[in-house]
């Protein structure tokens, strides 16, 4: 059986004997008739996914894997904000007339920062120049106050240090920005990696782990979503570095089970679990936004029925 089965169904178990239940509090979520979208929630639960071993994805029902990897991309590639330039329909009730959903995720992420730990001789043994021969810019040179130093996204800074100092203790994105959250029409939910550099004892090759900092999680809609998304970003930030992947850790500040779905999730964590599946990366690819969702596969996959029109709480 899949670990991941394994974990998710101890997790909602957990919830559903021990949650705190906010029934008639004032919150924000609501349904799409407009009633309150109560929750059993979970405080600080940790899940541990060790990715040498298999691909953490449950097979009690099917996951849409392309459809997961290119929202992945849509953040962390794409860098975009606006779902008319994403497969899926999950941010539809977030996005205003124009299909953006403000300045979250992929905003974030396409934001570039001043460092000056950062030296042109690096640049070029990392990228192999300032821009990819996809056009992409990695580092732009700057002065600013009297300073020397370079504009990069904090995932290029990350896959800089990954392959320049790859035992640095500093390397971590994060799209948690406070000053901005007021232009966001929903903050980030899954909203920091960082990454931790260890030695494979037997090769003394490097492998790359990874933790997950997600302040709520509807486990129903996003669970394991997220879960198979971010172990992917490991398992493709690995690659390109040389590296790995070794342990995912996906650290939930709130992990909770919405009332109209508690039923739903009771009926799925009885079903039958099967093997984890096989992930691949089929195709050599060397730098990071050359990736596409046809270079990544799942082969031997065995789930259960699809889970069908999930309400989702706004």
């Amino acid at each position: 059986m899949s670990q991941a089965d394994v974990i998710f169904k101890k997790m909602c178990e957990d919830i559903l004997e021990h949650g705190t239940d906010n029934k008639g509090e004032d919150i924000r979520p609501h349904w799409d008739d407009g009633m309150p979208a109560y929750t059993l929630a979970r405080f600080g639960v940790v899940n541990r996914y060790d990715l040498s071993a298999e691909f953490p994805v449950l097979t009690f029902r099917k996951i849409a894997f392309k459809t997961c990897i290119d929202e992945l991309f849509w953040i962390w590639q794409r860098q975009s904000e606006n779902i008319h330039e994403l497969k899926g329909h999950i941010w539809d009730s977030w996005a205003d007339n124009t299909g953006s959903i403000g300045k979250a995720y992929g905003y974030q992420q396409a934001k570039r920062h001043f460092y000056t730990d950062v030296n042109e001789d690096s640049l070029y043994k990392a990228f192999g120049g300032l821009a990819g021969t996809n056009g992409h810019i990695y580092a732009e040179k700057v002065t600013r106050d009297g300073r020397d130093g370079f504009l990069m996204t904090q995932l290029d800074k990350a896959i800089y240090d990954l392959k320049i100092t790859p035992f640095s203790r500093r390397i971590l994105v994060t799209m948690w920005n406070p000053e901005e959250q007021y232009e966001m029409h929903l903050a980030p939910c899954a909203y920091e990696m960082t990454f931790m550099v260890t030695k494979d004892e037997s090769t003394d090759g490097l492998v790359l782990n990874g933790i997950l900092n997600q302040r709520s999680n509807d486990l129903l809609a996003a669970g394991n979503w997220n879960v198979v998304q971010y172990s992917v970003l490991i398992y493709l930030l690995a690659h390109i570095c040389g590296m790995k992947a070794g342990e995912f850790v996906h650290v939930i500040g709130n992990a909770h089970i919405y009332d109209r779905h508690i039923e739903i999730i009771k009926e799925l964590i009885k079903r039958p679990q099967y093997p984890a599946p096989k992930f691949q990366i089929i195709r050599d690819v060397k730098d990071f936004y050359d990736f596409t969702v046809d270079d990544l596969t799942l082969s031997d996959y065995e789930f259960g029925p699809q889970v069908k029109d999930i309400p989702i709480a706004v």
